[in-house]
């Protein structure tokens, strides 16, 4: 079933928590399959539902950075993974989707291969994920609380020599 609009709709959706290169590389991807791309943004409770764990940055600021990056052209909440009634709401021709989700069950990627549209398993950038950067933040956790009080000594210490 084509698209009766003259352009084609990508959709693509995500977490996009403590947004990263790798998070860029797949919308920049994901656009270049089409001519929109619309953006589905994971709510904070949709994120807890499947990852067991909250966001970093809540929804409306994920949604803020999203909609600020110029080849995006409509950014929508997801409160379902890949839901069949947006798909059909923004007549997407093509849905794009981390490799990492590829052989795993979602009721709009189904619609979409039994209604003849396009799937496209984008590269997860493995070196780079929201994961990673949490894991780093705390096996240096130590290093960063003692950074930030060596800052916050060197600023008040001339203050304190003034007395």
């Amino acid at each position: 079933m084509k698209s009766t609009s003259p352009f084609t709709v990508v959709y693509t959706s995500g977490s996009w928590d403590l947004f990263h290169v790798g998070h860029l590389r797949a919308l920049v991807r994901a656009k270049s399959y089409g001519d929109r791309l619309i953006v589905g943004i994971s709510t904070d409770e949709l994120m807890l539902s499947y990852k067991k764990v909250k966001p970093v940055i809540p929804y409306k600021e994920r949604r803020e950075i999203i909609e600020a990056i110029g080849i995006v052209d409509k950014v929508v909440k997801q409160e379902r993974l890949m839901e069949i009634a947006q798909l059909k709401k923004y007549k997407v021709d093509i849905a794009t989707i981390g490799d990492d989700w590829e052989g795993k069950h979602l009721d709009g990627l189904e619609w979409m291969k039994q209604n003849g549209k396009k799937i496209v398993y984008l590269p997860y950038t493995r070196h780079r994920s929201t994961t990673l950067i949490k894991k780093k933040i705390i096996l240096n956790a130590y290093e960063l609380i003692r950074a930030d009080l060596e800052r916050e000594l060197e600023i008040d210490l001339p203050e304190k020599k003034r007395r």
